[in-house]
């Protein structure tokens, strides 16, 4: 505790030195654990999720921990902040002095920064609710027909040997047992693979293989998602 005060006397009245440092830290850390804080955040039962969203934080304590010890290992003029009981016993021991507002202030950026990033991952589930349903609709057609991914015009042909349209695509299946329902679980697949990281709308294409065969892709430029459909 003698340090603390020490460290404090230094700077009482002034901007803390460390804030920006500390601040920008933080905020790089908890954008960049963004697949980390959404795999807790769907693995949280629906009451838990929207207390959280109403009031509470999922990694904000620990972003602010890692990155204060980290920041510390760096200056150890620095005092030691948490305690056995975290974020709340470091702020009722700093109650007295300036850095509390410091701390404070950056607490509630990244609380933010949570909340905002959350919010973005739930529309982008609905989107992508929304997206696949439409797509599947298009693909409910008459007979089973798909309409073609990439000339989004004609239905595909789709038989033992080959899938094909008119627009070019022509893909030997003979050896995949492709039928429309094996197809559309494909597509459904693949969009629902890259939606959970990117909110642009993917593209199909026909890419060709050295023995002159041809693949269906799904891709996307604004995240460089790749992947082989058929």
């Amino acid at each position: 505790m003698d340090a603390l005060h020490r460290h404090r006397s230094l700077y009482k009245g002034t901007t803390p030195p460390w804030k920006e440092t500390y601040r920008k830290r933080c905020v790089d850390r908890l954008k960049n654990s963004r697949s980390r804080l959404l795999e807790k955040y769907r693995q949280m039962g629906e009451e838990s999720q929207q207390s959280c969203s109403s009031k509470g934080s999922i990694m904000v304590q620990e972003v602010m921990e890692e990155e204060w010890n980290r920041l510390q290992s760096e200056d150890r003029g620095l005092p030691s902040l948490w305690g056995a009981s975290g974020l709340g016993q470091m702020f009722s021991v700093m109650k007295e002095y300036d850095e509390l507002a410091v701390l404070e202030e950056i607490q509630q950026e990244l609380m933010s920064q949570e909340l905002s990033i959350i919010d973005e991952y739930e529309r982008n589930l609905q989107f992508e609710e929304q997206y696949i349903s439409s797509i599947v609709e298009e693909m409910e057609e008459a007979e089973m027909h798909i309409i073609c991914p990439i000339c989004h015009m004609n239905n595909l042909n789709i038989n033992s040997h080959f899938t094909s349209c008119p627009c070019g695509l022509y893909i030997n299946t003979k050896q995949h047992n492709i039928t429309p329902e094996v197809l559309r679980g494909l597509l459904e697949s693949r969009v629902s693979e890259h939606m959970e990281d990117c909110l642009h709308n993917p593209v199909f294409s026909m890419a060709a293989n050295t023995d002159g065969s041809s693949n269906l892709m799904i891709s996307c430029k604004a995240c460089d998602y790749l992947s082989i459909v058929l």
